[in-house]
């Protein structure tokens, strides 16, 4: 075979390296990768250590501290509230709110990072029927009422770490539950059971009951004023809340750890123009009157007339704020200063006070006085059958003579007439303080003629209790018109006196047409009833009211108001007594229903506040001419 057609014999393949591949069979070349790599790791934990400790430290620090720290709220004591003379209306005693822990209660408190021993489970499971019976024993009601709250769970099927037991607990009622937890077969010195804990939780108390208590109000279930003075002066009353806060942790709290406290800034304490014993005689006087009108709700109030001071401010029906689930709700208000109604024959003081101070009319005024008066699309009568009558002004007063006012308030403008009764306080809110007061209606100058003729003896306008007394009071007392007040000072927790807005006053009539207002109103009492009507030892003065009285409900008159209102003195007014009487049963006269309840509160105001007998007699004027 030649050598060109000889097969070549088969060759050994060759190796090639490839210049893109690390060369990491070499030792040397793996020991410098891994210093590599480890310097990395230490350059970037030596960054993120600075970045901690120098750059981030105050921050972090920070939050460290915070989660470290605990916080909790001091309650402020709420303010209290007294009468004129110091007499407590409302107070709060120290009380407890008792807190349950379910899940230490269900262990008796052992350490779950422990296995319990037999004695700690045998004491586990006897310990909620145990805790049961101790409030049982302490709070009343039965020992299974408590199981449901000492065993509660939560959705996902853990127990609870805080249910409450009861609230407003007495602080003395606590210690016995403490000392009744401590006490069983241990014997060193910790408790037996565990589980239970107090917050504070003041009582608010009224150791009056009911007495003021429209005027008082109440707090609810939270201690949160709900209703009269509470409510209104809730942010005075309560105070400001202080906090503790301190570093704990799951042991409790660090020694020398942060704790700052703010202490509590107590509420403000109120005495009120209120007199305890004078609105104790008003109640209970209101009250019989009631009962032997029939009424379904009265108010009786006594004011100062010189400064408008309420000395009482009687509601009925009223309610037991320690009894508020016996309450019903439409007694919880203050009717004396919210419920409008119309007034009736009382305006009158006010219509012959505008007259008289216009120049118009004085005492001695000769009316002829017709059985009708056309007004408007109908006639006017009294509320007695007469023919014609020749009365005095004086007359038209004490016999209370619709058709006799008619005519006189005709002489007087209708624009003037409104202002009058608006610079009386009518139309307005009297401003007392107290909560929902109504400013009730007064038609303006612009008013027909027949709802002129119709406000002149008490119908067609709207009043509150407090309005119509302050407006007669600004009659008799010279003409001075003063802002009826509620509150007589103030001071903070410490006994710093807190200055109060000063209330209003204004002059609205004459000294000269009070003096002759009052002397037709004492005729009311001197010239009629042949002495019935009159306080032994002292002159005094009045007027009657009986009124249609207008029901929301239907837009109708249905029933009648019967009041009444008396000065005294006479000769030199000091008192006013003002009683309303709302859809009697038995009678609806003025006279007849309210004048007794203001005569026998009277009769004891005047010597309990120094104002001396009368030394002359009421004068026997005229009520009418031949």
């Amino acid at each position: 075979m030649s050598a060109s057609n000889r097969r070549p014999a088969a060759s050994t393949p060759r190796r090639y390296r490839r210049s893109w591949q690390l060369p990491i069979g070499r030792s040397s070349l793996r020991i410098r990768s891994a210093m590599v790599i480890g310097a990395l790791i230490i350059v970037l934990c030596g960054g993120r250590a600075f970045q901690l400790q120098a750059i981030d430290a105050e921050a972090f620090a920070d939050e460290a501290a915070t989660k470290m720290q605990s916080a909790s709220t001091l309650p402020a004591t709420r303010g209290t509230i007294t009468d004129r003379n110091g007499a407590v209306l409302a107070a709060t005693e120290p009380a407890m709110r008792i807190i349950a822990d379910p899940d230490q209660v269900v262990t008796n408190g052992a350490d779950k990072r422990y296995p319990m021993t037999e004695q700690q489970q045998a004491e586990a499971d006897a310990a909620p029927a145990a805790i049961a019976e101790i409030l049982a024993t302490h709070l009343g009601g039965k020992p299974a009422d408590y199981l449901p709250t000492l065993t509660k769970k939560r959705t996902d099927g853990t127990y609870s770490r805080y249910e409450v037991v009861e609230r407003q607990v007495p602080a003395a009622t606590w210690l016995e539950i403490e000392a009744a937890m401590r006490a069983g077969a241990n014997g060193d010195g910790r408790p037996a059971w565990y589980g239970l804990a107090a917050e504070t939780n003041p009582i608010r108390t009224y150791p009056n009951r009911s007495l003021a208590s429209n005027v008082v109000g109440f707090v609810n279930g939270e201690g949160v004023g709900a209703a009269g003075l509470e409510n209104v002066l809730e942010d005075e009353l309560a105070g400001q809340p202080g906090q503790s806060i301190y570093d704990a942790s799951r042991y409790g709290r660090i020694p020398f750890g942060t704790n700052v406290l703010v202490p509590p800034v107590d509420g403000n304490n109120y005495a009120l123009t209120i007199d305890n014993d004078m609105q104790l005689l008003a109640e209970q006087e209101l009250a019989e009157g009631m009962s032997t009108s029939g009424a379904e709700t009265g108010m009786a109030l006594v004011m100062n007339v010189h400064s408008g001071e309420l000395l009482a401010l009687a509601n009925a029906p009223s309610f037991d704020p320690t009894a508020l689930g016996e309450a019903e709700t439409r007694d919880l208000g203050n009717r004396a200063v919210t419920d409008a109604y119309e007034p009736g024959s009382v305006q009158k003081v006010l219509t012959m006070a505008a007259l008289m101070d216009a120049g118009l009319i004085k005492p001695d005024t000769r009316v002829e006085v017709p059985p009708l008066i056309a007004s408007g699309s109908g006639m006017v009568k009294d509320a007695f059958s007469h023919g014609e009558l020749n009365l005095t002004v004086r007359g038209v007063v004490a016999h209370s003579s619709n058709i006799g006012t008619i005519r006189l308030a005709r002489l007087l403008p209708k624009d003037q007439l409104s202002n009058y009764l608006q610079d009386f306080g009518l139309g307005s809110q009297p401003e007392t303080g107290l909560p929902g007061e109504t400013s009730g209606s007064v038609p303006g100058a612009d008013m027909a003629d027949y709802t002129r003729d119709q406000i002149s003896f008490g119908q067609g306008l709207s009043v509150s209790a407090v309005q119509m007394a302050s407006a007669v009071a600004a009659v008799v007392n010279g003409g001075v018109y003063h802002q009826p007040t509620i509150i007589k000072s103030a001071t903070t927790a410490d006994g710093t006196p807190i200055e109060l807005p000063e209330a209003t006053e204004r002059r609205v009539i004459s000294e000269e047409a009070s003096t002759q207002v009052v002397d037709v109103m004492e005729a009311v009492i001197a010239g009629v009833g042949n002495g019935s009507r009159s306080i032994p030892g002292y002159r005094t003065a009045g007027k009657s009211g009986t009124a249609q009285r207008f029901d929301p409900s239907c837009k109708c008159y249905n029933g009648y108001t019967a009041s009444f209102v008396g000065v005294a003195p006479a000769e030199d007014p000091q008192l006013l007594v003002y009683v309303v009487l709302d859809q009697p049963s038995n009678g609806s006269s003025g006279s007849k229903l309210a004048l007794p309840v203001v005569q026998n509160i009277m009769q004891t105001a005047l010597p309990r506040y120094n104002v001396l007998p009368s030394t002359t007699p009421a004068p026997e004027l005229p009520l009418d001419y031949e």
